[in-house]
């Protein structure tokens, strides 16, 4: 009995949440991308309101110069540029103070010490002369007209709390590289769209979202001793009723790791602070009134179930190769037989699906289609071993620190 049901949840919940994301991801084409302009031809509005460009750094000296120059070419009427430099022990502060000489839009905002991305944030927000902020990371080249799309939205939607915008992979020179190309279209777009179909969204993108500076004071803005402070600003946004969209068009250019430590760094943080929100809200979350809240919660917690039941499968598989195991736990493998045929057969229908709607937004997507279908095989097993190492470590955590900077892993080249 044991044994069959872990066989069971371990192949029909990745079934089943990639058959939702695959009808939710065509259903937001149908709905909002099938006739919609493209990304260089953004939409139009009578008034733009002013807006407020924020770049948090941290020891962000090698590529700093390049995101301003990105962030000062916006195609946007009215808007400021704050960049933090948030005690960085490189030149990162000089040339920022040197580069108000070339943008006179831009100001400096200088932390003596390491003070974490969501204390810079809050900052930034407070010393902002607009209503909106859209925030960046310092290493993201964004695109000329992303402005506009995010601003379209929090402009025209007097409740639209936050709007995230469509990251995509600069460094594409290592298979970990290639592989998060396809990850970033065909696992993380294409949740993105299921979730907005359905009302709420898991978690605004870091690297570029756009914010109502009302509806942030409203909550209390960014909480400082979160490890990912854009899961816990989203999920509260949305518990105070404001809605979040996500807009394709709104493209941000970034660096990801490609090294399997700096991967696993990254997917461990990313884990932790998912475990963190959820465990944090999940007893104030079962009011009728947040019930558009309850399919993020519920999807979550069975995914961190699902974590657990993968890694007891494998372990019990290996065990069976050395050792005589009781007929209850003895595993033929993690995805027997027709199992994995099956599951093999959608991820790669899932693959097409997004790379189809992707080629709007990057014509030569296509391209990535023979590193993707490897994608299981890596982030998978990354992904379970992160959520598996990240729920005991948030539980044994008891006082609650500032999350400060460190460091990523920008990729080889």
């Amino acid at each position: 009995m044991i044994r069959s049901l872990m066989l069971a949840y371990s192949f029909y919940y990745p079934l089943t949440m990639s058959l939702f994301w695959i009808a939710g991801g065509i259903i937001y084409f149908l709905r909002w991308e099938r006739r919609a302009a493209k990304h260089t031809d953004p939409p139009i509005l009578s008034q733009w309101p002013k807006m407020t460009l924020v770049v948090p750094c941290h020891n962000e000296g090698a590529q700093v110069r390049e995101t301003l120059e990105y962030a000062a070419k916006q195609d946007y009427p009215d808007y400021e540029i704050i960049a933090i430099d948030d005690g960085s022990s490189d030149d990162t502060g000089t040339l920022l103070d040197q580069l108000t000489g070339v943008y006179p839009h831009l100001r400096v905002l200088h932390f003596p010490q390491n003070q974490g991305k969501a204390m810079g944030l809050r900052m930034a927000a407070l010393a902002a002369t607009s209503d909106f902020l859209i925030c960046i990371d310092g290493d993201a080249l964004l695109d000329r007209y992303a402005a506009r799309w995010l601003m379209w939205h929090l402009a025209t939607g007097p409740r639209v709390g936050a709007v995230t915008g469509n990251p995509r992979i600069r460094n594409r020179s290592t298979l970990l590289g290639r592989l998060q190309v396809g990850e970033f279209s065909s696992i993380i777009g294409l949740i993105k769209r299921a979730q907005r179909v359905y009302g709420r969204i898991f978690t605004v993108s870091g690297v570029i979202a756009g914010f109502r500076i009302s509806a942030l004071d409203k909550i209390g803005y960014w909480n400082t001793d979160m490890v990912t402070e854009d899961i816990d600003v989203s999920w509260r946004l949305q518990m105070d009723h404001w809605d979040i969209r996500y807009e394709p068009n709104a493209l941000c250019w970034i660096l990801m790791p490609e090294t399997l430590r700096g991967l696993w760094k990254q997917r461990l943080r990313w884990a932790q602070g998912g475990v963190e929100v959820a465990g944090r809200y999940m007893g104030s979350m079962w009011h009728w009134r947040r019930r558009r809240m309850w399919l993020v919660l519920i999807e979550f917690l069975l995914s961190v179930l699902w974590s657990y039941v993968m890694l007891a499968v494998l372990l019990l598989s290996l065990c069976g190769l050395v050792v005589v195991l009781p007929p209850a736990l003895r595993m033929p493998g993690p995805l027997p037989g027709w199992y994995g045929v099956i599951l093999s057969a959608l991820c790669i229908v899932q693959f097409v699906v997004s790379l189809m709607i992707d080629r709007r937004y990057e014509e030569q997507i296509g391209r990535q289609f023979f590193w993707i279908i490897w994608y299981p095989l890596v982030f998978w097993m990354i992904g379970m071993m992160t959520t598996c190492v990240a729920l005991p470590k948030v539980l044994a955590r008891r006082t609650r620190t500032r999350a400060v900077w460190e460091s990523p892993d920008r990729g080889i080249a």
